[in-house]
């Protein structure tokens, strides 16, 4: 039985995944559990698949998919090293 979400008040996350080459990756879920599962069986995007999902290195809660996809595309335009910066920033904030 397939559930459906109501997109408008379902929490959407943009996440930074640390693949098992020490390479990021950055998507979106609404389900953070989840999708780090699906990245580690290896059904998650091809880029995992390839790289093998370690861990989740930063997460950042949206109000909709569509703030997530911003964000998202944000996060892509960075460089390593800022998001590298991101990452620090987060976890600073977070003690």
């Amino acid at each position: 039985m397939s559930r459906r979400v109501d997109e408008k008040t379902q929490a959407w996350y943009t996440y930074i995944l640390e693949c098992r080459d020490g390479t990021l990756y950055t998507g979106i879920t609404n389900d953070l559990a989840l999708r780090l599962e699906t990245h580690r069986r290896k059904q998650g995007g091809a880029y995992t698949r390839a790289h093998g999902a370690k861990r989740f290195r930063h997460s950042e809660r949206t109000s909709s998919r569509s703030a997530a996809l911003k964000r998202e595309h944000e996060i892509k335009q960075m460089t390593r090293a800022q998001k590298l910066v991101l990452i620090r920033t987060n976890k600073s904030k977070n003690k």
